[in-house]
């Protein structure tokens, strides 16, 4: 079928459709504040710090966000949010690509397959109580109570106590609950379900993660990657089964 002259004067020309306006950091601050109560534009330039997002700047040095980096923060922060995801695995995924714009919402969490925990070759930021507390806002008194109850393990540095991206996330997470009436000391069992699964998995993989041969400490310490992926999938699994339950009582 060919089409008439005629015909392709009567079709409208395309309107060119305009780029968005690139936004400021208080502007894209505004915008994600509608799903994120707790953003700010101290978070969105820890993530900036944190090599996660990198908006172009003016010649006068600000910063300016294109569509792209709004997205991207909006994947981050659900990840954070919805999976309580550290930062580095979330680096991970998405250096990985494709796109992950989509993830972090109910329907693409459906389709993730277990992520790998990245235990060594990472690097890990420092962070002092009063940066830990920007991030988070956590009260100081239960940051403390998280440490007295081993759920948090700051090390000295200068004789300041010092918090890894880790212990960031376990406050991040351990704050959300308390908002739900969460006490720091009911956290423990969850320390103490920790704990028992890494006997399990030193007992198993122990004589290869103490081997010379360096080959074989290499296939245990992805072993353990792997289990501990494993492992988070199943706790998940095992806790929605039992809170449907509940739900359903």
């Amino acid at each position: 079928m060919t089409i008439s002259q005629d015909q392709i004067s009567e079709v409208p020309p395309a309107v060119p459709t305009r780029p968005r306006k690139a936004l400021t950091i208080g502007a894209v601050a505004k915008v994600l504040s509608k799903e994120f109560d707790d953003v700010s534009i101290s978070k969105i330039r820890y993530l900036e710090d944190q090599k996660l997002v990198t908006p172009r700047r003016t010649q006068g040095g600000y910063r300016l966000y294109s569509q792209a980096d709004v997205d991207r923060l909006r994947t981050i922060l659900r990840l954070q949010r919805d999976e309580f995801l550290p930062l580095r695995v979330i680096r991970q995924e998405l250096a990985s690509g494709p796109s992950l714009s989509g993830l972090g919402n109910a329907s693409a969490s459906k389709s993730n397959t277990a992520r790998r925990a990245k235990l060594v070759g990472t690097s890990s930021s420092r962070f002092t109580l009063d940066e830990v507390i920007e991030e988070t806002g956590a009260r100081p008194e239960f940051i403390r109570e998280l440490a007295d109850f081993g759920l948090v393990a700051p090390t000295k540095d200068s004789g300041t106590d010092v918090f890894d991206e880790t212990d960031m996330e376990i406050v991040r997470a351990g704050n959300e609950l308390a908002r739900s009436g969460v006490a720091a000391r009911n956290l423990k069992v969850f320390k103490t379900s920790a704990d028992r699964e890494v006997q399990l998995i030193e007992a198993l993989l122990a004589p290869k993660l103490i081997s010379r041969n360096p080959q074989r400490r290499k296939e245990a310490v992805e072993s353990l990657e792997r289990m501990a992926s494993v492992l988070s999938e199943l706790k998940h699994a095992l806790l929605v089964r039992d809170l449907r339950r509940l739900a359903d009582t």
